[in-house]
C-alpha cells in the first residue's frame, strides 16, 4: 500500500508527464493509487482523450462522476467522450447534467481546486447545441446556441454568432473541452511538506578547551561564575532583553508574558472602573482580582472581582490574539479535582468568582475551541464539496463550519460536526452575510 506522500509526488509527476505529453508515463502514475479520487478518475480521463482513446477515457470519467456526482467538468468531459464515440444521445444527457449542476451560475472555476480552468455555462450550452444537431434536433439547438449568446461574455459572440450561422445551415458542430494538457494538480502546500527539512543545522563550534580546536571565530572556554546578584559570569550567552530580542506573542503595552505551558507571567493590565464623581479611574489594588487565561499562550490579567463576561471579554480583545476572543471560555474548578467547566451562564461565572475568593485562589480561565484550537470565525458552506483525500472536509450546503486555520488565500482548514478538514475558501460564505 503506497504512502500519501507516495502518491502526491506520484500525482505531481504524472502531471509533469502530461505536459510534456508523456501519455504513458502519466497514466502509469495517475493509476498507482489503487482507491483513486474523483480528481484522479478525472485526469486518467483526460489523458485518455489526449491518447485517443475515447472508450477508455469514457470508463475513467463514469468513475470520477461516481465518486463526486457533483463534478459538472467530469459530466462535461464524459460528454465529450462520448460524442467522439458517435455515442450523441448519451453526450446529450451528459452535458445537460454538467448544466445542471452548474445551477443557474455563470461558470465554476475550478482553478483553487488544482484544475485550471473555469467551466462556463454557455459553453455547456455550446456543446448542448452541437449534440442536438447529431440528433436532427436543429430547432432546439438553435435556442441552446441563442442561450449560450445571452449567457456567454462579448469575447465569445462572434464565434457564438458564427456557429448560430452555421446551425441554421445545418452544418454540425464540434464540441468545446477541457484545454489541452490541463489536468488536476495538487497543492502546492502539499508539495512543499514533502520537501526535507533540517531542523539541527549544521554543528559550530564556538569554544573549545583543546588548543587544536582554537580556529579563526573560535574562543577559548571559559569558566561560568555566579556574583552576588546571581548574574551570570564572563563568557555567559547574553539573554533576550540584553540583546533587544522580543520574544512570545504579540501584547499590549505594559503587559508582561511569559510563553510556556502551565506558565503565567504577571501581566498587571488594568480595567478602568466608571466613578461618578471622578469619570475614569483606575481601580485600587484590593478591588482587583488575578485571572490566568490559558490560550495560545498563558496570560495573567487584572480584573475588578465579580466582573461580568462582557467585561471578561472586552479585557481579553486587549490582550489576546483574535482567535482568542472566539474561543469557549471555562474556568479552572478546583473544588472538582481542577476539571474545567464552560462559562456558559453568567451565574457560573460569578459562582467561580466566589469560589476562588473564598479559597484565596487566582481566577483561572481557558480559551478552546475544537480539538483545543481557538476558532477564527464562522463560515456556511454554500456549494456541496466532496473530499479528494483524507485531510479534505467534505461540505454540504447550509453546513456551519469553525475556521481554525486560513490555510492560504484558496483553502481554510476547519471544524463541521466533529470533522477537522481543509477546504476551498470560495465554496463558503462568511456566516453573517448567508442567506
Amino acid at each position: 500500500m503506497p504512502s500519501l506522500g507516495d502518491l502526491l509526488l506520484d500525482w505531481h509527476r504524472g502531471a509533469q508527464a502530461v505536459a510534456r505529453e508523456d501519455w504513458d508515463c502519466a497514466l502509469r502514475l495517475f493509476s498507482s493509487d489503487p482507491e483513486p479520487p474523483a480528481r484522479m478518475c478525472f485526469n486518467v480521463g483526460c489523458v485518455h482523450l489526449l491518447a485517443g482513446d475515447p472508450e477508455a477515457a469514457l470508463r475513467a470519467f463514469d468513475q470520477a462522476v461516481t465518486k463526486d456526482t457533483c463534478m459538472a467538468v467530469g459530466f462535461f468531459q464524459r460528454g465529450v467522450a462520448s460524442f467522439q464515440l458517435e455515442r450523441f444521445q448519451e453526450a446529450l444527457c451528459d452535458f445537460r447534467l454538467a448544466l445542471a449542476q452548474l445551477r443557474d451560475d455563470a461558470a465554476i472555476d475550478y482553478t483553487q481546486l488544482g484544475l485550471r480552468f473555469k467551466l462556463q455555462a454557455w459553453e455547456v450550452l455550446f456543446n448542448l447545441g452541437a449534440a442536438q444537431c447529431r440528433l436532427g434536433l436543429w430547432a432546439e439547438a438553435t435556442r441552446s446556441l441563442e442561450e449560450a449568446l445571452s449567457k456567454g461574455p462579448e469575447g465569445a459572440h462572434t464565434d457564438l454568432r458564427t456557429a448560430l450561422d452555421q446551425v441554421q445551415k445545418q452544418v454540425h458542430l464540434q464540441p468545446r473541452q477541457v484545454p489541452r494538457g490541463e489536468v488536476f494538480r495538487p497543492h502546492r502546500r502539499h508539495l512543499e511538506l514533502l520537501k526535507p527539512v533540517d531542523f539541527l543545522g549544521k554543528a559550530k563550534v564556538v569554544s573549545s578547551a583543546f588548543p587544536a580546536d582554537r580556529q579563526e571565530g573560535v574562543q577559548p572556554q571559559q569558566p561560568q561564575v555566579q556574583d552576588a546578584d546571581a548574574r551570570a559570569g564572563p563568557g555567559a550567552a547574553p539573554r533576550a532583553a540584553d540583546t533587544g530580542t522580543a520574544c512570545g506573542p504579540r501584547r499590549p503595552p505594559g503587559a508582561e508574558t511569559e510563553v510556556g505551558p502551565g506558565q503565567a507571567g504577571p501581566a498587571d493590565l488594568r480595567v478602568p472602573v466608571v466613578s461618578d464623581e471622578q469619570g475614569v479611574a483606575v481601580g485600587a489594588p484590593e478591588s482587583l482580582g488575578t485571572v490566568i487565561v490559558q490560550c495560545a499562550f498563558t496570560l495573567a490579567l487584572k480584573a475588578p472581582r465579580g466582573a461580568d463576561l462582557s467585561s471578561l471579554r472586552t479585557l481579553l480583545s486587549q490582550a489576546l490574539p483574535h482567535q482568542a476572543q472566539q474561543g469557549q471560555l471555562s474556568y479552572q474548578d478546583l473544588s472538582n479535582e481542577g476539571r474545567w467547566v464552560p462559562l456558559a451562564r453568567e451565574e457560573v461565572l460569578q459562582r467561580a468568582w466566589r469560589d476562588t475568593a473564598a479559597s484565596a485562589q487566582v481566577l483561572r480561565l481557558q480559551c478552546r475551541g475544537a480539538g483545543g484550537r481557538p476558532i477564527l470565525y464562522q463560515v456556511v458552506a454554500r456549494h456541496s464539496y466532496s473530499a479528494q483525500g483524507p485531510e479534505d472536509l467534505d461540505l454540504q450546503p447550509g453546513n456551519i463550519v469553525d475556521v481554525l486555520c486560513e490555510v492560504d488565500p484558496a483553502w481554510l482548514e476547519g471544524h463541521c460536526d466533529g470533522r477537522i478538514g481543509i477546504f476551498p475558501k470560495c465554496f463558503v460564505d462568511p456566516a453573517g452575510q448567508y442567506v
